[in-house]
């Protein structure tokens, strides 16, 4: 398995040993035994609102965005899929709900990785389903640092 995390934003630092090892955790401890590929991009705002404008016709930026991988043919390389996050959104968020930018970056990257697996939050039952998984997940691999304002 491998996490490939790309950081095309330089506004704020960043460490991506921390997210590679969130990415990790939360697909083990959603019963993978041999994990498929993930890669996660680290952007900024401007870079992500072209995203959402293109693939979802909202033309602001969000905090992040997952692209699941087509299913592939027997033999091929897994891969789940593609992670973008907005560095500056997680930024602005830590400091709205008072916790660590790490913190909010482990939220998003757990977050994207769910839809990733499948769920989704565009219902109350999904979304009710994904953020208490993502809580559960987060708690788990964070542990007290999970704890926060959302």
């Amino acid at each position: 398995m491998e996490v490939w995390i790309t950081n095309l934003q330089k506004k704020v630092p960043i460490e991506t040993g921390f997210l590679r090892d969130v990415i990790v955790q939360a697909l083990r401890l959603q019963g993978y035994r041999d994990p498929p590929d993930v890669s996660v991009a680290l952007v900024d705002d401007a870079y992500i609102r072209v995203l959402n404008r293109e693939y979802r016709g909202v033309d602001q930026p969000t905090d992040v965005l997952a692209f699941p991988m087509d299913a592939q043919e027997a033999g091929a390389e897994r891969s789940l899929g593609d992670i973008v996050i907005s560095v500056e959104r997680a930024r602005d968020q830590a400091r709205q709900f008072k916790h660590p930018l790490r913190r909010e970056i482990a939220l998003l990257a757990v977050h994207g990785l769910l839809h990733l697996l499948g769920y989704e939050d565009e219902t109350e039952a999904g979304a009710s389903l994904m953020w208490s998984r993502q809580k559960e997940l987060l708690e788990k691999i964070l542990g007290t640092e999970a704890r926060g304002g959302r």
